[in-house]
């Protein structure tokens, strides 16, 4: 399983990222929860699969990330479809804000997964889009990597 950047395994995975858009940097940004969707979280019940990252009242917010309602929190739970805040610095969000504005390019998160000192991250990364016969000359090559690795497995 792939490892977060400083952190153990992902939470949450959006798989589909880097099939439909090509990533062009990536991010470790932190996030804004509360503590039923921390706890939420360390069982893995969020979702990236609908989720992006958008500019709202000045900041970057993760729009669309579902993180299921913890079962023992009572009437204190969360709303699972919240916007988060995400926490970056000023020249970093002023920077992705503006590339968002000028290139057409998107925020896709990537996955979730817990640091090494215990906080929840969000690896997000600047994209653009895949046309789908890109999507398809990919997939081509990706099997054919596949049968030429399984054919020099079993030849040698």
């Amino acid at each position: 399983m792939a490892e977060g950047l400083n952190g153990g395994p992902p939470v949450a995975q959006n798989r589909r990222a880097r099939r439909d858009y090509i990533i062009e940097e990536t991010l470790e940004t932190g996030i804004v929860l509360q503590g039923t969707e921390v706890k939420s979280l360390r069982a893995g019940k969020a979702s990236l699969g609908e989720a992006y990252a958008g500019p709202k009242d000045g900041d970057i917010y993760l729009i669309n990330c579902t993180i299921q309602e913890y079962p023992n929190a009572g009437k204190f739970n969360h709303e699972p479809r919240r916007p988060k805040k995400l926490l970056l610095h000023r020249r970093e969000r002023d920077r992705l804000l503006g590339a968002v504005k000028r290139e057409g390019v998107t925020l896709v998160p990537l996955k979730i997964y817990f640091n090494q000192r215990g906080i929840a991250k969000l690896e997000i990364g600047l994209a653009k889009g895949r046309k789908q016969h890109d999507k398809r000359q990919l997939e081509k090559s990706r099997d054919w990597q596949r049968q030429k690795a399984r054919l020099m497995r079993n030849k040698g």
